[in-house]
């Protein structure tokens, strides 16, 4: 089951794609947003799908938008696979790091991406996002996450190295924080429904591989990340978290950054896949 949202920007409406059929959520909810998640909207969709009482839609000429609303924060851990921390020339780290976009850099996943004036050092970053369903407030342990993880989707987590390492006074989000940084989706799926645990995440440039690795290689599990960002802050439903990305990007020095006329293109096993082209801002 996967829960989209499809049409144009601002004006977004929700949808489930079930076996290759699309079905109108709007009897259900005007939205997929933190209400709908917290209201166990996902229980009644299964409900809903079950009876058969959805009415189906066409979507295939539709653009998709970014599977949930505006959320109410973007949690982004850093460095959370020992590979990526080397080929960044820093050590893996003991705890989580943690650094924030802004949520208006979320957008579809394939809208366009665009490179800031001044930028030289754009990058890609393919990660497994995690869609918080249920407040989340001093967990009591690593476990009781699940219950509060609503389900997954692909984020490109994507950077300006530049402004994030040289020009940033020392915190990462100056380089995380530009418009259009964040294309999310194309689907939301039902935590129940994934091994976070054992997800492929790829990316390519231009149609050249670049990322190939596993979430079996986080440094901190999915789980252990909502608890442990439980303890310093309160997670919201709809709050989207950004797990890390994998080795293959261009801070490695061994890819060019991307610049105005590329396409990136990143997909992880079983959610889905993006695909965006670079452009001037």
């Amino acid at each position: 089951m996967h829960l989209m949202r499809v049409g144009d920007p601002g004006a977004e409406r929700p949808v489930v794609v079930e076996a290759g059929v699309a079905y109108d959520l709007q009897p259900i909810t005007p939205d997929i947003d933190g209400d709908f998640l917290a209201g166990d909207g996902i229980a009644e969709v299964r409900r809903a799908l079950g009876e058969g009482t959805l009415p189906q839609v066409d979507v295939t000429d539709l653009r998709r938008g970014a599977p949930i609303t505006r959320p109410h924060a973007v949690w982004c851990i850093g460095m959370n696979y020992a590979a990526h921390a080397a080929e960044s020339g820093a050590q893996p780290p003991e705890v989580p790091v943690l650094f924030f976009k802004t949520p208006n850099t979320v957008v579809g996943p394939d809208d366009d991406v665009l490179v800031p004036r001044g930028s030289t050092k754009t990058d890609w970053e393919v990660e497994l996002a995690v869609v918080i369903g249920k407040r989340a407030r001093y967990l009591e342990s690593p476990a009781q996450a699940r219950e509060h993880i609503a389900g997954y989707t692909i984020s490109n987590d994507v950077s300006e190295r530049e402004f994030q390492l040289e020009a940033s006074g020392g915190q990462w989000s100056k380089g995380k924080c530009c418009e259009t940084f964040n294309p999310l989706g194309p689907a939301l799926v039902p935590a129940d429904e994934v091994d976070a645990g054992n997800l492929r995440l790829r990316s390519w440039v231009n149609g050249e591989p670049r990322q190939d690795s596993t979430t079996a290689d986080l440094i901190f599990s999915v789980d252990f990340l909502v608890w442990h960002l439980s303890q310093v802050a309160v997670l919201e439903p709809g709050d989207v978290i950004n797990t890390g990305t994998p080795q293959g990007v261009a801070l490695s020095g061994r890819f060019p950054y991307l610049r105005a006329g590329d396409v990136v293109e990143v997909s992880i096993d079983g959610l889905g896949a993006q695909r965006q082209t670079l452009r001037q801002a």
